[in-house]
């Protein structure tokens, strides 16, 4: 006799995916003009304008440095340096919340609803995104302190008021309710529920789903940012690594359409064509939610985990951080997006996780189980990363007293998330908590940019 039987696990899971009746149109009433602002075009703007502004005032640098920053990526700390974990552990918890359902469902989401030139835009935003992860990790390093725990903090909160003054304390405030917020929704809500969508498919009660990530966050999360980096530090590489090899097998096997399809990708890129609107903004806007929720460069997330590195040079964890844009959008993204248009599963007519899997399987017949396994561990880790970001975020808003009830919370919505009742709503929310999230950083780029070109121009590469 089955103690829990998987019909009545399957009922409770819709019974609670369910909203009250009404709760969902009131949801979207509510989140249809902020997220019209928060992601409309001066938003987009901004970001383009931001990455722009950076890589031009660097000269090009960050691009021109990626080896360099690769050699730095293997270096050890050395003995004067400050900081919990290594500049390693540092890359890959960034990584670990940004190598996620972005990377397999939300390429999929821009190429469902924009079409395939949707990636030609998350390519454009990822080379200037670059500076932009770039600037955001020495601002983080050159403005960080030390809280009552003796744990290294910072990020743009911090150097929002340390960089820009008392008088702009009230934007970092706004960076850390935004923020701390934003957490629930890209590296919480729309994770579990992305993971708990892919295993249903195979049978998989989405409450069950939801309880078992909720046991496994809860015993990472609670051990703080060590615990979180050496998990990250284990399974992000090995994952990755085994997710680009599984989407080569499948390009190779169809690699008389790759010239095609990257044909399509830069003609739909200026067309409406296979766009779900019919409409270039929408194929642009696409490419840009998706290519900044793949990478998150601008949105201010990643220097939060680079703050804690073991570094006392912040344009060295510059010049680290900014490879996890290389590698998550141009490397990791790019894969999903060559396997889903090759295949021609792009025309099914499916979006999120379920058009991955189905490239997948039409590639290599029964290899969809490779994109579920991917999801599983990409949502699991990118919970664990984002959990980190904005407990710092709750921590700057409400002392250290906070952490606790935090991570329970936390771990709540992550069984709330599973269950939830409809994509579209989840992921605009989470969209609109990105851009509200992203303004004030790229505001603070923007007014602490000097400072950026002033640390990258006195640092000597040479030497190092």
């Amino acid at each position: 006799m089955d103690v829990f039987p998987a019909s009545l696990l399957t009922n409770l899971s819709l019974q609670l995916g369910q909203f009250p009746s009404g709760l969902e149109d009131a949801v979207e009433a509510i989140n249809n003009p902020i997220n019209g602002f928060a992601w409309g075009w001066p938003t987009v703007i901004l970001i383009a304008g931001t990455g722009i502004l950076l890589m031009v005032g660097l000269g090009f640098m960050p691009l021109l440095r990626i080896p360099y920053g690769v050699r730095m990526l293997l270096r050890n700390p050395t003995s004067s340096s400050e900081g919990e974990i290594s500049p390693f552990q540092a890359l890959m918890t960034s990584m670990a919340a940004t190598i996620g359902t972005g990377n397999i469902a939300g390429v999929a989401v821009a190429i469902a609803m924009g079409g395939p030139g949707a990636v030609f835009w998350m390519w454009l935003i990822a080379i200037f995104g670059i500076a932009t992860k770039y600037a955001e990790a020495l601002l983080a390093v050159h403005f960080r302190e030390v809280d009552p725990l003796g744990n290294h903090v910072g990020g743009p909160m911090y150097y929002i008021r340390n960089g820009l003054g008392p008088n702009w304390a009230w934007l970092g405030g706004f960076f850390a309710l935004f923020g701390m917020l934003a957490g629930f929704g890209i590296g919480n809500g729309v994770q579990s529920f992305e993971v708990s969508s892919a295993l249903a498919t195979i049978g998989i009660p989405r409450l069950l789903t939801g309880v078992v990530l909720g046991v496994l966050v809860f015993g990472v999360i609670i051990g703080g940012i060590k615990r979180i980096a050496q998990a990250a530090s284990a399974i992000v590489p090995l994952m990755s690594l085994f997710y680009v090899i599984a989407c080569l097998v499948i390009i190779l096997s169809n690699i008389s359409e790759v010239p095609a399809a990257f044909s399509t990708i830069f003609s739909n890129a200026f067309t409406g064509e296979a766009a779900a609107s019919g409409t270039l903004t929408q194929v642009i806007l696409m490419g840009f939610k998706r290519g900044i929720f793949s990478n998150e460069a601008g949105l201010g997330s990643a220097p939060i985990a680079h703050a804690a590195a073991n570094t006392n040079d912040p344009v060295r964890q510059g010049t680290i951080a900014m490879l996890g844009t290389f590698i998550d959008t141009l490397i990791i993204c790019t894969m999903t997006a060559l396997v889903i248009i090759t295949t021609g599963a792009y025309q099914s007519g499916e979006s999120g996780s379920d058009l991955s899997i189905a490239a997948f399987n039409s590639g290599l017949a029964g290899s969809g189980w490779v994109v579920t396994a991917g999801l599983v561990v990409f949502a699991l880790t990118t919970v664990l990363g984002w959990g980190f970001y904005s407990e710092r975020c709750t921590e700057y808003l409400f002392g250290v007293q906070a952490i606790l009830p935090f991570r329970l919370v936390w771990v709540a919505v992550v069984v709330i998330g599973a269950v939830a009742g409809n994509r579209g709503v989840v992921w605009d929310v989470a969209d609109t908590l990105n851009g509200l999230m992203a303004i004030p950083n790229l505001i603070a780029l923007v007014l602490l940019s000097g400072t950026v070109f002033r640390l990258s121009k006195n640092y000597r590469f040479e030497e190092d």
